[in-house]
């Protein structure tokens, strides 16, 4: 079964990876890596959309909004070098799901244990703000992963756009139109549907500002564990 899945996964990522669905992202995407930020300016950056990565037996599936353009779009994978990446990853070793607390290359020897990492969108929007259609272009993305990765227990969004974008591929009813995005806040969806937890992003407009503390956040992945045991 595992097998399945890996080479399902392998085909979607190479799928992602080549994707040009997008021409505002994909230029947006090539033009930061030739252009680089002074900090990285000896790196070959990736430039390419980026697939999800993780556990194939994730019990835990984390959806962001989108790499970031010095982060994933440098490094090849998600959630990879930069603050973001530092508050999450350090977070998910705290809690047990990953072998160390860095990520900051795709070579880095980083394993997530029963945690799979996904992304609204594959490539890195101007401004961190992907517009209605590009979300819409890459979510069948989302709904081939969600439909690969069975053994989901807990989906945790992270920031409003993600918490929206997963509600879409929910039955649509009454419930669903009940849900309102809140930190911290915990839904269950129905008997056979993973349980739906709401985060704010761990983005530096959030934790710079104060409005996420590693307090906070650090008690979202407590809960975490609690929940998946």
């Amino acid at each position: 079964m595992g097998s399945r899945i890996e080479t399902a996964l392998k085909d979607l990522a190479d799928r992602v990876i080549s994707c040009e669905r997008c021409p505002r992202l994909r230029a947006y995407c090539q033009q930061i890596a030739r252009a680089k930020k002074r900090a990285f300016i000896d790196w070959d950056y990736w430039g390419k959309p980026l697939p999800g990565f993780g556990d194939v037996h994730a019990k835990l599936l984390i959806i962001g909004l989108a790499p970031a353009a010095h982060g994933g779009n440098r490094t090849g994978r998600m959630f990879t070098g930069d603050s973001s990446a530092d508050w999450l990853i350090r977070a998910l070793y705290e809690a047990g799901f990953a072998n160390q607390p860095i990520s900051v290359g795709k070579d880095d020897g980083l394993r997530l244990n029963s945690a799979y990492i996904t992304a609204t969108v594959r490539c890195a929007p101007p401004s961190n703000k992907p517009t209605k259609k590009e979300i819409e272009n890459c979510s069948s993305y989302l709904t081939e992963e969600l439909a690969l990765l069975q053994e989901v227990k807990l989906v945790l969004t992270l920031g409003r756009v993600a918490f929206k974008a997963y509600l879409t591929h929910l039955p649509q009813g009454s419930l669903t139109r009940r849900l309102a995005f809140k930190h911290g806040a915990l839904y269950g969806i129905g008997a056979k549907m993973p349980l739906l937890m709401a985060s704010y992003h761990p983005s530096r407009q959030n934790t710079f500002t104060g409005r996420l503390t590693w307090e906070e956040w650090s008690r979202i992945f407590t809960e975490v564990h609690r929940i998946l045991g």
